[in-house]
């Protein structure tokens, strides 16, 4: 296969009143062309409004054996702290039994990443949107691109000649570690994201456990960062697309919330460091110079942290969950100067309200 072809699944005919943002593409055979980005202008939604949050895997820590549904599986660890693969379960006929059970490998192992889903992927948006909803509230994202008539669903876009994605060219390095819309008051746990079309070599998704990070540290500055919390913003990534990039819309008004920079996974328990440079802007009640200082050491530790992390690569009919509370994550941009599409859907459940490793920490 040569460096400018794109890996993706046969072709079948486009829907006859499919209007594209994309300029210039052939869709009339792209499989997925009705998963293709939409960017309504007049589509508004009011603020988001607090729920309470169930997380399944609670009803799996009662199950006698809570890894029965990777009985017939072959499961490979990736590396010691995060991450494995998983070949021989198929997602599209997981009962609500073993949906618990999935849930709560997902917050152990942080990152699963599931091969040959090819019936998960065909089963389209509607059996998504069931999916997801099953693991909490979904997410409608603020300004990304999602599939015509499906405002819950996230699309990721990037081609030679155009991006829909929210991505900056003014670093030397394109990697953007984050915790998905950490900036909303409830933000995601469990996440399903799958690519359906994707570059021959490249495009690689990398994740880093956050927990693992954490604990990298000294026990008695840990002590001290429970101590703190931070704001969280959505304002930039709004600002983005309002100067005309991404697709130009901002469907919600941004928001701003804060958060513990330690947290505490509500199933298992673990503590895991809460900060990303995407989205996180300050610390409150500190002064600039100090919370900069702070926070940038912080980002710096898990961009270095490589006994952290896992990288998943894009095989076809791969699907990757993982669990947005504990992890960092950054798509790899190191196909952007070859030919080559990389678009997938991402399911995002919302969780709980981030809660402070340290009890006693107010977050009002």
């Amino acid at each position: 296969m040569s460096s400018t072809t794109t890996t993706t699944i046969p072709a079948i005919a486009a829907p006859a009143s499919l209007s594209l943002p994309i300029t210039g593409k052939e869709t009339e055979h792209y499989r997925y062309a009705h998963l293709v980005p939409a960017f309504p202008k007049d589509e508004h939604y009011p603020p988001l409004t607090p729920f309470e949050h169930e997380d399944p895997g609670h009803r799996a820590l009662k199950h006698a054996d809570p890894r029965s549904f990777l009985k017939n599986a072959q499961v490979t660890q990736l590396t010691p702290p995060i991450g494995e693969e998983v070949r021989g379960v198929n997602l599209a006929t997981l009962d609500n039994d073993a949906k618990d059970q999935l849930a709560l490998e997902v917050a152990r192992r942080k990152v699963v990443v599931f091969r040959d889903q090819q019936e998960f992927i065909d089963r389209g948006p509607e059996a998504y949107l069931e999916w997801g909803r099953y693991f909490g509230r979904l997410h409608i994202h603020p300004t990304s691109g999602h599939p015509e008539g499906y405002p819950h669903l996230h699309l990721v876009y990037r081609d030679e000649k155009s991006s829909f994605n929210y991505e900056t060219s003014d670093h030397t390095i394109a990697t953007t570690w984050h915790s998905d819309v950490s900036y909303e008051l409830q933000p995601p746990g469990l996440t399903t994201l799958f690519l359906v079309s994707s570059p021959p070599v490249g495009g690689d998704t990398i994740f880093a456990s956050q927990v693992t990070t954490l604990k990298r540290l000294s026990p008695e500055f840990v002590a001290f960062l429970k101590t703190l919390k931070a704001e969280h913003s959505g304002h930039e990534q709004a600002d983005y697309s309002r100067s005309g990039k991404r697709g130009g819309v901002v469907r919600r008004e941004p928001v701003i919330n804060v958060h513990p920079i330690v947290r505490k996974h509500p199933v298992t328990g673990e503590e895991a460091l809460y900060v990303n440079r995407q989205f996180t802007r300050r610390i409150v009640g500190l002064k600039k110079e100090e919370s900069d200082t702070i926070l940038n050491f912080l980002y710096d530790h898990i961009d270095r942290s490589i006994d952290s992390q896992v990288r998943a690569r894009w095989e076809p009919y791969t699907v990757v969950l993982w669990d947005n509370r504990v992890t960092a994550h950054s798509a790899i941009l190191d196909f952007i100067e070859n030919e080559g599409l990389r678009h997938g859907v991402r399911i995002t459940p919302q969780a709980e309200r981030p809660i402070p490793a340290n009890a006693n920490l107010k977050l009002e």
